[in-house]
């Protein structure tokens, strides 16, 4: 036999040894390798960002002080400065050049530019559950000088917004940006009349916008007798009637009118016009209410302060899931609340639309608060997406649909948001909320933990359910009294989830804070671990520097959480 001969016998007998020895359990293995390998396929997802950009989030500073760890910084900064604000720059400007911090002026002439292709956002008003009415910006900017000139021709210089989430709230703050010497004060909605004067009285405010019946206007007058200026804002229902009648006893010191006398009686092409610039703007006074029982914490920002919050939300998300002319944006909680408006304020800078309701922040309920509308970007409390997470829950009561939100979470264990056309997804789409007429647009929402107070935390498990739920990514920030915007805030990336879940972080430090942890009764910093009272400081902090006075950690992955 010659040597190809042997070649040959020897390559039959190596293909039919195998297969002589081939039976059932070798067909079984065979087609678990095979299932496992197709199922891996099937399954795998591209994370939406690499592992490594979540392993690392903040760079600590090179030293530190004896009983504080090292200053804590947003990677994104890179080691260089903060940012201080939103970077404005004119039309034909280069945009490699430095431009300017700005401040509230520059947010409405952005609304009223558009962006570089000249598409504007719309500002839009939600009455009832279908009525949505949107507002001509060029009639807006009317209401803010007409507004700003009746304040200030009356002698007006701190000017209370008692108002629930209105167009007139918005007016009222950018009328005060424009005109020199107005300081805004915005007063929490709702609260008692001993406490809506005893806030009146420390800010020392002189003028009040409000709605008819949100208080005794007789009994305010008497216990507040420096209050001059009264401005009623009157819906529809309400115009008919007479609400320049001031009360028997107050001697005629209050000056009253009514918002739609204001503009509705001024000739239609008068203050159509930006108002010039005119000095430095004043700031803005906001109050935190602590734990209940506690007097309401004043703080007063600066605009710089809140221009510097504003570049630290922008912060937050990658340059492609930004706030932009396409995206309808509905803040659910307060405009009262700092964290609210500064990213409300973020998104009117994007282009952005806006929709208000007056029945946000006044309800837990966001079903209630997104009727009539169809929002892609959310901003919410803990409090109202703690209660939409247990509703959601409650409807995985099936087998099927367990298994099937388990698949999902899977999805986003592995880095990925699940895709809302996904089998799964469509099989748990009777436990979504039915938040909007179209709930499926919604892609990204902000929630704002409070530093203080009685307010609900959301552990890493509710998180992950709620971008399961929600079908949008979150946006999880730690807020404080003296911060514009958020002390710390989530990756928009980042869904990872540790252990059982109970915990939860709060990502890294925006670009416009920094933040040290400082040695509290047993908790000290180490070389090994670093615990203490978390200090903030930065553009966006009132004053600089401020103590938190609640304990954190920094995680292995430099994230700040909760101790």
């Amino acid at each position: 036999m010659g040597a190809f001969d042997n070649i040959m016998v020897s390559l039959d007998e190596s293909l039919t040894s195998p297969l002589a020895q081939w039976n059932i359990y070798t067909t079984a293995l065979a087609g678990l390798l095979a299932a496992g390998v197709t199922y891996a396929v099937a399954t795998g997802v591209e994370p939406d960002t690499h592992p490594l950009r979540l392993a690392r989030q903040s760079l600590p500073n090179m030293v530190r002080q004896e009983g504080e760890s090292a200053f804590y910084r947003s990677a994104e900064l890179g080691g260089g400065e903060l940012r201080r604000g939103l970077e404005v720059r004119k039309k034909g400007e280069s945009k490699w050049a430095r431009g300017r911090d700005g401040d509230l002026r520059d947010v409405w002439r952005a609304v009223v530019e558009g962006d570089e292709a000249g598409a504007r956002g719309k500002l839009l008003t939600i009455h009832g559950t279908e009525k949505v009415k949107e507002h001509s910006i060029e009639d807006i900017t009317r209401q803010i000088n007409l507004i700003g000139q009746h304040i200030s021709h009356h002698g007006g210089i701190r000017v209370a917004i008692y108002l629930p989430n209105s167009i007139e709230l918005l007016v009222t703050l950018f009328a005060c940006s424009f005109y020199p010497n107005l300081t805004t004060i915005l007063i929490p909605f709702d609260v008692t009349a001993d406490s809506l004067v005893s806030m009146l009285r420390r800010s020392a405010a002189d003028t009040v916008i409000a709605a008819p019946g949100t208080f005794s206007f007789d009994s305010v007058v008497k216990t507040y007798p420096a209050l001059r200026n009264l401005i009623w804002v009157v819906d529809d229902g309400s115009a008919h009637m007479d609400w320049n009648e001031v009360p028997e006893g107050t001697g005629g010191s209050v000056n009253v009118a009514t918002w739609r006398e204001i503009v509705d009686e001024t000739p239609v092409d008068i203050g159509r016009e930006l108002p010039e610039e005119g000095g430095e703007p004043k700031d803005i006074v906001t109050f935190w209410q602590g734990k209940p029982g506690t007097l309401e914490e004043m703080v007063r920002f600066t605009q710089a302060n809140i221009v510097a919050g504003m570049a630290g939300i922008l912060g937050s998300v990658p340059t492609n899931q930004r706030m932009g002319p396409t995206d309808v944006l509905l803040p659910a909680d307060s405009l009262t609340s700092a964290y609210t408006l500064v990213v409300t304020l973020t998104g009117l800078f994007c282009h952005a639309s806006v929709a208000l309701n007056s029945v946000a922040g006044r309800s837990t309920d966001l079903v209630l608060a997104t009727q009539g509308l169809t929002p892609t970007i959310l901003v919410a409390s803990p409090k109202s997406l703690a209660k939409i997470h247990a509703e959601s829950a409650a409807k995985l009561d099936s087998a099927i649909l367990s298994a099937a939100h388990r698949s999902l979470l899977r999805t986003l264990a592995q880095g990925a948001l699940p895709s809302p056309t996904s089998l799964a997804a469509r099989s748990t789409a009777s436990a979504r909320p039915a938040l909007g007429t179209s709930p499926s647009r919604l892609r990204l929402v902000y929630v704002g933990a409070r530093a203080s107070g009685e307010d609900a935390t959301l552990s890493e498990a509710q998180l992950a359910d709620l971008r399961v739920f929600l079908g949008a990514r979150i946006v999880y920030a730690l807020t404080a009294a003296r911060v514009a915007g958020a002390v710390a805030q989530t990756w928009a990336f980042d869904y990872r989830v540790s252990g059982e879940g109970g915990g939860s972080h709060f990502g890294p430090p925006t670009v416009s804070t920094e933040i040290i942890l400082r040695d509290s009764g047993a908790y000290k910093v180490t070389d090994e671990k670093v615990e203490g009272e978390i200090i903030a400081k930065g553009p966006a902090v009132a004053g600089g520097e401020a103590a938190l006075g609640i304990i954190g950690r920094i995680r292995k992955d430099n994230t700040l959480a909760l101790v």
